[in-house]
């Protein structure tokens, strides 16, 4: 495989993660994609406030190719957890906007160096905190593909849709009542492998 083959496939995984993510917040109202909806305050736009983060941090800084824009969330003094949720002040359009530019930056990163460029991750320890390119942008895809899958689960929570991306949900019917027969199957299933039934 070429290194511009291997450029595609890891582009093509990167950006399906990002368009899935940003999909799951599509239609819904500002307090739905904002509430915190597990006892950890995970919630949809923090979600994607942190992905951004993860792709300036690890495919900017890493590189030696700062996004020019500073993070407050990472700055000194800043609150425990801010990248993973956005403040009142933060729009919805600010975020995504943010978001968007950390795609433009990252993907020049990859445009502009070779898979084997090695690079200094600053928040790893000394000693133990060079990367290559390839490793990096695996690390951004599955972290944003892990972040995909929290959205997912929300976004069911939140109003019921489900799916893996706009075009394509793979999921097996549309129909709420094959949906409840299924859940309730399991819901069987579980009892009874847990012998309360």
């Amino acid at each position: 495989m070429s290194a511009s083959d291997a450029k595609a496939d890891l582009r093509f995984y990167l950006q399906s993660a990002r368009d899935a993510l940003l999909w799951k917040l599509e239609g819904l109202s500002e307090y739905d994609v904002r509430r915190p909806a597990t006892p950890t305050g995970t919630n949809l736009l923090g979600l994607v406030k942190h992905a951004a983060g993860v792709e300036l941090g690890y495919l900017g800084d890493t590189f030696g190719r700062p996004p020019g824009e500073p993070l407050s969330w990472f700055g000194v003094g800043a609150e425990a957890n801010a990248d993973m949720w956005a403040t009142a002040e933060e729009s919805r359009e600010d975020v995504l906007a943010l978001y968007r530019r950390a795609w433009a930056h990252a993907d020049a990163t990859l445009d502009a160096l070779p898979l084997d460029t090695v690079g200094r991750v600053p928040w790893w320890p000394d000693g133990r905190d060079e990367v290559t390119l390839h490793h990096a942008v695996v690390r951004v895809i599955a972290d944003t593909h892990r972040h995909a899958g929290h959205a997912d689960i929300l976004r069911e929570l939140t109003d019921g849709a489900a799916g893996m991306n706009e075009g394509n949900d793979s999921m097996p019917s549309d129909d709420p009542a094959w949906w409840k027969e299924y859940r309730g199957r399991l819901e069987q299933v579980a009892r009874k492998a847990a012998g309360l039934s």
